[in-house]
């Protein structure tokens, strides 16, 4: 059995949902609101106080939700025979030894299991005993009914023809006189043509003077309405009498809807009256008015005594069409998803998938009708066309999720839990120096260059009691990192270096906890030095509104030594105090949850992450669901290295067991059954991979912005590998920054472990390069790497990571040529020489003039000549260079125009080489 809401139970067991609530109550479970989550134990329970309650005495076992019903054992037996097989053609027959595997499968089921279902077969035979019964009632109950109708129908019929009969009484007494009348008005007129017809010779045929039976009778030439009935017909003449008609009887009055009603019951058709009556008159059951009179009026024919819609009265008998055209726009409710296909969403809209490329790109979207779009453009695009967007509901999985993770918190008592307390400030302002000193431990000897590369999470056990700790890097990098620790503490310690003062991490710090929401304190570390000036760190936080209590503020300032310990106990009373004050509790029984604070991929143990328990308690064995991944805990590990059987609120531990290395930052939950755990984490998988689906469709201004670019931009692609989660988003997010318009970084891959062959591979076809962050390359990536010729560079700084890629991207910018004028010569004579030409005599008025340089000549500060020069002569010795102040003779090669007043510009090109 699955856990389902009460209010499916409800409608499940056919009985109101308050009804089934009071049981409950009775039953002694707390159930308040519809909407909670009723597990299998539960409805096993209620089950066997309602058989207590009806006098059943016998007890409902407890069933388990874990316990196996069933046990399969199968078995797998394998033998060898010997087959002779007979020989070709003159040769002897031989032995083939085939295998023979005999597989057994047997199932073993709980007595408790069989039990159960034999005490359900009587129940379930009494239910279908009753439900014969009720049907056999239903059925007598539904006779009885048609019979009384069709009482009421055969009196109305009987009234209906007495009426009758009455009504033909009465035409028959005053019949004779009005054929009197009528038998005179012709005689005068029968003579001539008695006469005519003599002369012609035809017999004449007398009319007989014998009253005119009533059934040859014509009676509506006397404006008579008489009903129908159906005698056999006699071949007689009718009498037309032209006489005027006498008042009319009155009609018979039409059967009660009843009598209809049991006429159709009896005879099986659509009758007015019974046998002898009009068929379809009533018009059938399943039809509307306005289709019984459109069908009515087209069976009708102009004289057979149908109607003649050809004549007045059409609109009214015709009826309505069948499409009538809407007077206003329809408008239509569309669910938007994350992911929505643009045909899709004219598919639910009623429109063409054009109308909907028309309004992306008026709304600066190109997209096709193929592409997917996103759930905001989705939403304006149907706002757009007149609609009305919904959004997709929440899946099952999820909700039963939430509902168990809901019902979890409501049911269990709070009691005290210890403070979650993150220590933030600067790099090198010696957090992680303090909380060594708290451990008793050396922490910050072990990392890289003194620098805390990711989250490190401890408890410890102080005299003040139980207080976690979670030690954050302060490098630019691992912002995000600090916004997670500040997202998941109580109580935030940021740690200022007095000799130091507020730097740029230490601002950021203060508006991570601000963000937050969560009490600062500020540890004045490093008091024992000389130079340390308390008075300067506060009056720059005081810049920040971080005020001290000293001045009238509420931020307590505690001076500390991480060399010497002094100030120690102080700041651990003023966090004590803190979390007295903020009354922190928590659930202690039942379901765990929790967030991720780190995740790593160990070679030998799997994914590993460390989680900090919010609420609940995780034991080893439970199913969790961490973000996409999912698993059952293997082991649950403390920050010492030894394994725990369960860890409570505000307690970090690593856990071991998950299907894959969830993010940093993700939510875990435990849940009852694996099963659920695998659809949750299913689902999420699949909208993430629809997120990842939506193609960022080109924009007027994006486009508009690469066209200026052209192809001169250069791409460094990158591929990262860490040995945490929270260091590669770190790397991922700050080596995205690096780049101008004109080189790019671009990362094409990032993971937590080792170096492996595929990503090798990848960075080859992406000629990419790789870099190591703590990890290395297997044997089989190393193979890919020398054969392939990458460069891989392996680093534990991050510093050295950004510079390195800094140097890199610097180098696909190349070098600039630029040019720098070293002298300038004013020509104040002209000399013709039959070796040289025009030789000009100058004075330099500016720098050096050099032969082996370039040269240009300016003619009104206007560009004439651009060349090399042929000789530089002083006096009659040929040198290299003339300074400024001299004389001397320049020869212009290949240019004979020289003239006085021109200046002669010497220059020279210097290569720089481009930064970022």
């Amino acid at each position: 059995m699955s856990d389902v809401t009460i209010k499916q139970l409800a409608q499940v067991l056919g009985m109101p949902v308050a009804k089934l609530l009071g049981q409950l109550g009775e039953a002694g479970m707390n159930f308040s609101d519809p909407e909670q989550v009723i597990s299998s134990t539960e409805k096993v329970k209620l089950l066997g106080f309602l058989r207590r309650t009806h006098g059943k005495g016998e007890a409902t076992p407890e069933v388990e939700d874990s316990a196996p019903r069933q046990i399969t054992l199968k078995r797998r037996k394998v033998s060898e025979l010997k087959v002779a097989t007979p020989g070709g053609r003159g040769a002897a027959s031989s032995a083939k030894t085939v295998n023979v595997e005999v597989r057994a499968k047997r199932t073993y089921v709980k007595r408790s299991v069989i039990a159960e279902e034999a005490s359900a077969e009587p129940e379930r035979e009494e239910a279908v005993r009753k439900l014969a019964e009720s049907q056999q009632q239903r059925e007598h109950e539904e006779r009885e009914r048609l019979e009384a109708e069709q009482r009421r129908q055969h009196e109305a019929q009987q009234r209906a023809l007495e009426e009758q009969r009455q009504a033909e009484e009465a035409h028959r007494q005053s019949e004779p006189a009005v054929i009197e009348q009528a038998a005179e008005a012709p005689a005068a007129a029968e003579a001539p043509i008695q006469e005519a017809a003599a002369e012609a010779g035809a017999p004449v045929a007398r009319t007989a003077a014998a009253p005119v039976p009533s059934s040859s009778t014509d009676h509506s030439a006397f404006g008579m309405i008489v009903p129908r009935i159906h005698e056999p017909r006699k071949r007689e003449k009718k009498v037309v009498v032209a006489a005027p008609a006498p008042a009319p009887a009155p009609a018979p009055a039409p059967a009660p809807a009843d009598a209809r009603g049991g006429a159709k019951a009896r005879y099986g058709r659509d009758r007015d009256e019974g046998p002898g009556g009009k068929r379809f008159a009533g018009g059938e059951l399943h039809l509307s008015e306005a289709d019984r009179a459109r069908r009515s009026s087209k069976r009708g024919k102009p004289g057979k005594g149908g109607r003649d819609i050809s004549r007045g009265g059409t609109s009214a008998a015709a009826g309505a069409h069948g499409f009538s055209r809407p007077t206003a726009p329809v408008v239509r409710e569309v669910v938007v998803g994350e992911a929505n296909l643009v045909a899709d969403l004219a598919q639910k809209m009623a429109v063409k998938g054009s109308e909907v490329v028309k309004a992306l790109f008026k709304m600066g979207v190109m997209a096709t009708i193929n592409q997917t779009i996103d759930r905001d453009t989705a939403t304006l695009v149907v706002e757009e066309l007149g609609h009305t967007p919904v959004e997709a509901s929440e899946n099952n999985a999820e909700a039963a999720l939430a509902a168990h993770t809901q019902s979890a918190e409501l049911e269990g008592e709070k009691s005290p839990r210890p403070a979650v307390v993150t220590i933030m400030g600067h790099v090198d302002h010696g957090k992680t120096s303090l909380l060594d000193y708290i451990r008793r431990t050396k922490v910050a000897a072990g990392e890289a260059g003194g620098i805390t590369q990711h989250i490190g999470a401890y408890h410890v056990e102080t005299p003040k009691g139980v207080i976690t700790f979670l030690d954050t890097p302060g490098h630019a990098a691992f912002t995000a990192m600090r916004a997670r620790g500040a997202q998941s503490t109580d109580i935030v310690v940021l740690v200022v270096a007095a000799d130091d003062g507020v730097m740029p991490q230490t601002a950021e710090a203060v508006q991570h906890a601000r963000a937050a929401k969560v009490p600062l304190i500020v540890a004045l570390n490093k008091m024992d030095k000389s130079d340390a000036n308390p008075d300067h760190v506060k009056q720059g936080l005081g810049n920040l509104e971080v005020i001290p209590e000293e001045w009238g503020g509420d931020t307590p300032f505690v001076p500390v030594s991480a060399k010497t310990g002094m100030g120690i106990d102080d700041l651990l009373d003023a966090i004590s105090v803190q979390a007295e004050v903020m009354e922190l509790t928590a659930v202690f029984d039942g379901a765990a949850s929790g967030v991720v604070i780190e995740s790593s991929l160990d070679k030998g143990r799997g994914p590993v992450a460390t989680v900090l328990v919010q609420q609940g308690t995780l034991k080893r064995g439970d199913f969790v669901v961490c973000g996409v991944e999912y698993g059952r805990m293997r082991a649950l590990v403390d920050e010492t290295g030894k394994t725990v059987q369960e860890a409570g609120p505000s307690i970090p531990v690593q856990v071991l067991g998950l299907s894959g290395v969830p993010e940093a930052g993700d939510d875990f939950v435990v849940v009852a059954d694996e099963r659920l755990a695998r659809e949750v984490a299913a689902e999420r998988q699949q909208k993430r991979r629809e997120t990842r689906m939506v193609s960022k469709a080109n924009r007027l201004e994006d486009i508009m912005a690469q066209m200026g670019q052209g192809n001169e931009q250069q791409t460094l692609n990158i591929l990262v590998k860490a040995d945490v989660q929270g260091s590669v988003q770190a790397l991922r997010d700050s080596l995205s920054q690096i780049g101008n318009e004109n080189v790019k970084v671009n990362v094409i891959a990032a993971g937590v472990g080792g170096i492996t062959e595929s990503d090798a591979t990848l960075a080859a076809a992406s000629k990419a390069l790789i870099i190591g962050f703590n990890v290395r390359a297997d044997a089989s990536a190393r193979k890919v790497i020398d054969t392939a010729g990458l460069d891989v560079r392996y680093f534990s700084i991050i510093y050295d990571v950004i510079d390195q890629v800094k140097q890199a991207a610097s180098g696909l910018l190349g070098v600039e040529v630029r040019e720098e004028i070293i002298g300038i010569a004013q020509v104040r004579e002209v000399f013709r020489s039959s070796k040289f030409g025009a030789v000009a005599g100058c004075m330099v008025t500016e720098g050096t003039v050099k032969r082996n340089k370039p040269i240009r000549v300016l003619r009104d500060n206007t560009v004439v000549f651009q060349g090399e020069l042929e000789s530089l002569r002083r006096f009659k010795e040929l040198v290299d260079e003339v300074r400024n102040g001299m004389e001397c003779g320049i020869a212009v090669k290949q240019y004979n125009d020289v003239k006085v007043g021109d200046q002669i510009e010497c220059f020279e090109r210097i290569e720089v080489a481009r930064t970022l």
